[in-house]
């Protein structure tokens, strides 16, 4: 089977393109504000990023081109991506950050036609942002979504929506809102969940406080969010009834990915940097970078860069595939976000005192980056996961071995 890992020449340019973009516009109003996207502006910034981004053919590589955007497979979003999170603000500048990359993709997959003219073309746009509502607190809907408490009850002509959400991206300022709820069964059973489609400014919904975490570059925070009788209509469902978990897979396998992309991209970005800096810089007799201590964690560093990318390029080539890419999404997903932060943390130990300082993006490299083996299933998840479906596997062909 003859194995391809070149790009067009198209997907190419635009990947250089992204990177001049990055450098050039975005990189110094990131420096600038220490990667505090609500210091910089918030969607403010959002907005005139996206205009020069679409103005030099760049925004939304991922979304349909009916919509506006450039419709690449996840294989060809890879490098793209990468190039974009080079920095912090470079996925909210080309469209292509949490939550709305992935309910772009959501969207794209699920919703009617109808649903796509009036929710997925103003977000492909960037003319508005979303949030996807599924994570409660304690004993709902977290790691283990099957815990949804969030309920909708049949009403004539829609459905009434009552529970709450936190740690909900982008909440604040969100244009509308996907929103998993509970339609049948109980809290652990495996399936019984529909997804809904609700503008922000419908009665009912109601926004709470921002919840403190490490990072700062998200925009809209991660916020806390009230149903208190939302009424949605029939046509607001997302799909189909009781089907919110499939759907939801639709979803998160890629976003693990395009996340694994975004934050390599800011792991490259630490990478050189401490690069830079060992090569110049004095200490024992000689340039840092020529000591073997150092030399080692610069190698670590390559080492994590490269199996990250091959793991990413074998999982998207599952999903292009059509393929669940259930085992190669979690791999990639809990490895890639381990040596992302191995990068980085390397990457400050290199630099010393600089490392954790502000005259170096380091520090808040790291803050960005840590959270990453929480989001989208912490690292133990993805393994129990992974674990449970191979001895899953040896005890089935052990079965019908013991039946021949």
């Amino acid at each position: 089977m003859a194995v391809n890992l070149s790009y067009s020449p198209e997907v190419e340019n635009l990947v250089e393109r992204t990177r001049e973009f990055v450098r050039d516009v975005v990189l110094p109003i990131e420096d600038e504000h220490a990667g505090d996207i609500t210091a910089a502006g918030g969607d403010g910034v959002r907005k005139e990023l996206q205009a020069e981004a679409a103005s030099r053919g760049l925004l939304a590589p991922h979304a349909p081109v009916e919509f506006g955007g450039l419709g690449l497979d996840m294989s060809d979003r890879s490098p793209v991506f990468e190039a974009a999170g080079y920095s912090l603000f470079g996925p909210t500048a080309l469209n292509i950050a949490a939550p709305d990359e992935g309910n772009v993709h959501l969207l794209a997959h699920v919703a009617s036609p109808a649903q796509k003219e009036q929710f997925l073309a103003p977000l492909a746009r960037g003319e508005v942002r979303s949030a996807f509502a599924m994570t409660e607190p304690a004993p709902g809907a977290g790691s283990d979504p099957s815990a949804l408490t969030t309920r909708a009850e049949k009403a004539p002509g829609g459905w009434k929506i009552n529970g709450h959400k936190w740690f909900i991206t982008g909440a604040d300022g969100a244009g509308f809102f996907i929103i998993m709820a509970r339609t049948s069964g109980a809290p652990g059973d495996r399936g019984g969940a529909t997804m809904f489609l609700a503008p922000a400014s419908a009665p009912g919904i109601r926004v709470g406080r921002h919840i403190e975490t490490l990072d700062r570059a998200m925009i809209g925070g991660h916020c806390e969010v009230f149903f208190e009788d939302l009424f949605v209509p029939d046509d607001a469902v997302l799909g189909a009834v009781d089907e919110g978990f499939a759907y939801a897979q639709v979803r998160l396998g890629p976003a693990r990915m395009t996340h694994v992309m975004r934050w390599l991209g800011a792991a490259c970005r630490g990478h050189d940097v401490a690069v830079e800096y060992v090569a110049r810089r004095d200490g024992f007799g000689s340039r840092l970078g020529d000591l073997g201590m150092v030399q080692k964690m610069v190698a670590d560093n390559e080492i994590d860069i490269a199996a990250t990318r091959a793991l990413l390029t074998r999982a998207c080539w599952e999903l292009d595939q059509g393929e669940s890419g259930s085992d190669s999404t979690s791999i990639a997903k809990a490895f890639g976000s381990e040596a992302i932060f191995r990068i980085v943390d390397r990457s400050i130990q290199m630099c010393g005192g600089m490392g954790v300082s502000g005259d170096l993006p380091l520090a808040r490299l790291s803050r960005e980056v840590r959270p990453f083996r929480v989001y989208d299933g912490p690292s133990e998840v993805h393994r129990w996961a992974l674990a449970k479906r191979v001895v899953g596997k040896a005890k089935r062909a052990a079965r019908e071995e013991g039946k021949s």
